[in-house]
């Protein structure tokens, strides 16, 4: 008897390698993330913003759609994927944020709770009996170091961005960010490059435009999710 795995069984468990060395239900799981409705983040020296298409049907209340989520005062998380995946880390990203502010009498640095988010992910693509988390992340925030934005994997890898998108829409948002994205931007030209990456992303897929922004300004490091009169302004103003 064979001790190898049949060809077919590669992606029956997440602990077995297929031959080349893929985790197929990693790549599964990424897959998903891709089909997701597009988010992205940019950080400039004034901040970091946060975008998302809100996607709804005509029925469902637009209240309850998030995509956006507050970590901290000064951290917030855009998610793509299964949101009920995503819940459970935001949940588990609070209470890092909150035990760092009880213990250490500061607020956490947003690289060290994406770390302990991404060691959670990780634990899920090397024991049997489970799944990985079929969602990808992005965090961003100000700390003590500055603008800080990165991006996690459902491998449980994560890297550090100056701007970056993920999900269905995110090669048209990464053109528009490879050609406008510049290092002197203002939080304000953030905000509208998030917002002309959005509608394109949405415009090309033939979706109407609804979309969330969040805004963590450098000099406050308190996070704001913008109301929909104000991201409606900058949604005409690149329209006129």
């Amino acid at each position: 008897m064979s001790v190898f795995a049949a060809p077919g069984a590669y992606d029956r468990a997440i602990t077995v390698f297929s031959p080349d060395g893929r985790l197929f239900q990693v790549e599964y799981a990424m897959e998903l993330v891709n089909r997701g409705a597009t988010i992205l983040g940019i950080k400039c020296h004034e901040g970091v913003v946060l975008g998302a298409e809100e996607t709804t049907e005509p029925l469902e209340e637009a209240d309850y759609s998030w995509k956006i989520f507050k970590i901290d005062e000064h951290v917030g998380a855009a998610i793509v994927g299964l949101s009920s995946d995503a819940r459970i880390l935001i949940d588990q990203a609070r209470v890092y944020a909150q035990s760092n502010r009880l213990t250490y009498d500061e607020p956490i640095d947003v690289e060290v709770v994406t770390k302990r988010i991404c060691d959670i992910k990780q634990l899920y693509t090397q024991h049997g009996g489970v799944r990985p988390f079929g969602v990808s992340l992005i965090f961003g925030g100000v700390d003590k170091t500055g603008s800080r934005l990165f991006m996690t994997h459902p491998s449980g890898t994560y890297k550090g961005h100056k701007a970056t998108a993920v999900g269905a829409g995110r090669e048209t948002a990464m053109a528009i960010l490879r050609e406008e994205y510049r290092e002197n931007l203002t939080l304000d030209e953030s905000i509208r490059l998030a917002v002309k990456c959005l509608l394109k992303a949405l415009e090309a897929r033939q979706l109407q435009p609804r979309i969330k922004i969040a805004v963590i300004p450098a000099n406050t490091k308190k996070m704001e999710i913008l109301g929909e009169e104000r991201t409606e302004e900058y949604v005409k103003g690149l329209k006129s």
